[in-house]
């Protein structure tokens, strides 16, 4: 069967990896050079002149995302060397926060993130007491509400300081939307896997994994050496190939790549959702499946991401990571504590901007203003801001998000597409497995 997979990001090289793993012949093509899609590797140069890779924004990882954790070994990374594990915590810069103390760090989930509650500096017993009242009625519940319920609600009776200090940044950090705005429904299906789910290899589903690399390196750069590897005679990745137009014909998609049109039993559009909805309201003959899919597509409202990138010789956090409340930012880390290995990442910052607003010079001044205010750095200087417009769907209650199945041989991937996950690289990776795994079923393509 030859399969061809639009897109060369998380989504698309975990359907390579899992489609070249069985037996089919498969084409990626990918429109820029760069592997990872809207999680990806970014060259800058520091403000001395010295050349550095940052990220097109900052991602976090849980010992929950069993998937993407498999994927990873599946092509030959190591999850613990290549991302630096940290118990359960959101400290701030005064110290205050939540932390899973030393005693309990190795405690499998959910006693680390009992340990840290019980702990949590600055809050009173009965903040902590709330919180693990509030746990014990979303697991009664199966961690399930109402569709139209918000993270506000679900946390209902929730004191101010929980709400400020943990509720609030896990929502608009997992969610990229507010907590009086967010998907109760889906921000416990997270909460439920991170809380009470199993982790995977050797991490405690509350664990924060955080990248020690690039993006790119980190998955789709190391899936593409895997499969040139492992799968050299069935699989190819032509970089600076863009798929222009789509039509079914004679029981096959055609696709139009640098004006010659080429045949394929099955596709997977593994785009980001715009490209994806424009490019099946585009296909020639387009069948009504592909209109539908490409309505519901559109109707899908976007939020951005921010992230700011600041310097300063010597610069070096009390954590990897740390929450801050006086915004814009409601996170920074240090990357040279997760880059270790490269002298040039030391004193490099990244503040986070989760549902971001505003144009980019704004934002990194406000940015740089945070940081003298409330991490003591006057000195910082900016290396480079990228706002990534349409970073994350706008995960509200009851949103309807586009089936991986589009039409018979035709399937979307990506973290936008019905999945129980909101835009991650968990969500990401399970769509494009799925998908892969669905373009064996017995289908017929219209003619």
């Amino acid at each position: 069967m030859k399969l061809a997979i639009v897109g060369a990001g998380w989504a698309g090289m975990a359907a390579a990896v899992e489609a070249g793993s069985s037996g089919m012949d498969v084409t990626v093509f990918e429109a820029t050079r760069v592997l990872g899609g809207r999680a990806r590797a970014l060259p800058a140069h520091l403000p001395d002149g010295t050349p550095i890779t940052l990220d097109n924004g900052q991602h976090i990882l849980i010992g929950a995302y069993s998937e993407t954790l498999a994927v990873m070994q599946r092509v030959g990374l190591h999850p613990q060397s290549a991302l630096l594990a940290l118990p359960l915590a959101l400290p701030y810069p005064d110290g205050q926060g939540l932390r899973t103390p030393g005693w309990a760090s190795s405690w499998p989930a959910p006693l680390d993130a009992l340990a840290a509650i019980a702990t949590a500096r600055g809050w009173q017993w009965r903040d902590r007491l709330a919180l693990v009242r509030a746990s014990l009625r979303w697991q009664r519940t199966r961690f399930l509400c109402p569709p139209a319920h918000t993270v506000a609600d679900v946390c209902c009776g929730l004191p101010g300081r929980v709400m400020r200090d943990l509720i609030d940044p896990l929502c608009v950090s997992a969610l990229n939307v507010p907590a009086r705005e967010a998907s109760g429904a889906v921000f416990l299906r997270v909460m439920r896997d991170a809380l009470f789910g199993p982790g995977s290899h050797g991490f405690s589903a509350s664990s924060l994994l955080l990248p020690r690399c690039d993006l790119s390196a980190l998955f789709p750069q190391a899936a593409a050496d895997w499969l040139a590897k492992h799968h050299t005679e069935r699989t190819r990745l032509r970089l600076g190939h863009r798929v222009t137009r789509l039509r079914a014909h004679a029981g096959q998609w055609l696709l139009q790549v640098d004006g010659n049109e080429e045949a394929f039993d099955r596709v997977i559009w593994a785009t980001a959702a715009s490209p994806a909805a424009q490019a099946m309201a585009d296909a020639v003959d387009a069948p009504g499946e592909l209109r539908t899919w490409a309505a519901t597509t559109e109707g899908l409202s976007f939020t951005a991401i921010t992230t700011v990138y600041a310097w300063a010789r010597g610069v070096r956090l009390a954590a990897p990571m740390l929450a801050l409340r006086e915004g814009p930012a409601q996170f920074v880390f240090d990357r040279g504590q997760l880059d270790a290995a490269h002298r040039a990442a030391q004193g490099l910052l990244a503040f986070v901007v989760s549902a971001s607003h505003g144009e980019r010079d704004e934002l990194q001044a406000h940015v740089l203003a945070q940081a003298a205010r409330e991490l003591n750095l006057p000195a910082l200087q900016a290396v480079q801001t990228v706002v990534e417009k349409r970073a994350t769907f706008a995960c509200l209650p009851g949103v309807k998000r586009p089936p991986a199945h589009i039409a018979p041989g035709l399937l979307a991937a990506g973290d936008y597409v019905q999945g129980p996950y909101p835009a991650t690289l968990e969500g990401a990776v399970r769509s494009g497995l799925q998908a892969a795994s669905g373009t064996s079923a017995d289908a017929t393509v219209p003619t």
